[in-house]
């Protein structure tokens, strides 16, 4: 048992490693060449330099200590030591980035390639951050605080709602409106493929059924489709009628088999199908 929670200690802080650097090569390599902020303080790091030549690591690290500070308070001292360690080896992999790179790289010329392709690295490390239940610091932090009380809204999603005042002070800085809408479109991806790596592709779909003949399409799943099938107790505003809501769970190849299921059996039927991101549990994921 021991080492089974070691393993996953050691796997989580491989994740954060993975992640913190995935993050600082997007933005070394291929936004800070351009002065593309997509938010956070990291791209609020990129516009100082920018200005002040203040260098972004060094700036990253002064701004995020009393976010530790607040992130240890709410959200335990574990998660404390998880944001320390992401925020410094995000910083310490910038600077070996830039001295192994030089300061002024400028590879991709192209903007909107930088634009997508800083996007997608900096977002896929975030997302394993978050993964691993951590943190880079600044606004993913505040992220994580907030979705603490708030855990129906992602913490990518609130990262954008702070991100937006960077993305502007990039365009203000350069004096260029087409800067601040290269860094909206890189925080729209980096929010995207946060999400994406949190959330996976294993989405399900989750069937509610109502229908008179809701036995037979009940047994006709647990025979066919080798799912469970849960009944819930409904009635009609309208009529006051009590009926039978089948609700069953089922992966993303077998959407049009039961779809074809139940309206061979009730073409009356009505049907709601809605996405589950996540499934635990008996036949899915554990």
């Amino acid at each position: 048992m021991t080492k089974k929670i070691s393993d996953h200690i050691m796997f989580e802080y491989l994740l954060l490693t993975i992640g913190t650097f995935s993050s600082a090569f997007g933005l070394v390599f291929f936004l800070k060449p351009h002065t593309i902020a997509p938010g956070g303080v990291t791209g609020l790091a990129i516009v100082i330099q920018k200005v002040f030549g203040i260098p972004m690591d060094i700036t990253n690290l002064v701004i995020n200590l009393p976010m530790f500070i607040v992130g240890v308070f709410v959200l335990g001292k574990k998660f404390g030591v998880k944001a320390v360690y992401g925020t410094l080896s995000i910083s310490v992999f910038m600077r070996l980035i830039m001295i192994v790179l030089g300061e002024n790289i400028n590879v991709v010329h192209d903007i909107l390639l930088s634009s997508l392709y800083g996007g997608v690295f900096v977002g896929m490390g975030i997302g394993l951050v978050f993964r691993a239940g951590g943190s880079t610091g600044g606004t993913d932090l505040a992220g994580s605080i907030l979705n603490k009380y708030f855990p129906d809204v992602s913490k990518a999603k609130f990262m954008m709602i702070f991100d937006f005042f960077v993305v502007l002070t990039a365009g203000a800085v350069n004096k260029s409106l087409e800067i601040s809408l290269y860094s909206a479109l890189t925080l729209y991806i980096i929010v995207k493929m946060a999400d994406f790596i949190v959330e996976g592709l294993n989405y399900a779909k989750a069937f509610y059924i109502i229908s008179e003949h809701g036995q037979i399409i009940g047994e006709e799943i647990n025979k066919k489709l080798y799912r469970g099938v849960t009944v819930l107790n409904g009635r009609g505003m309208y009529t006051g009628n009590s009926r039978d809501v089948l609700l069953c769970v089922i992966d993303r190849s077998q959407i049009t088999k039961l779809k074809k299921l139940v309206y061979e059996i009730d073409e009356n039927a009505f049907v709601i199908v809605n996405t589950v991101h996540e499934v635990l549990g008996e036949g899915f994921k554990r």
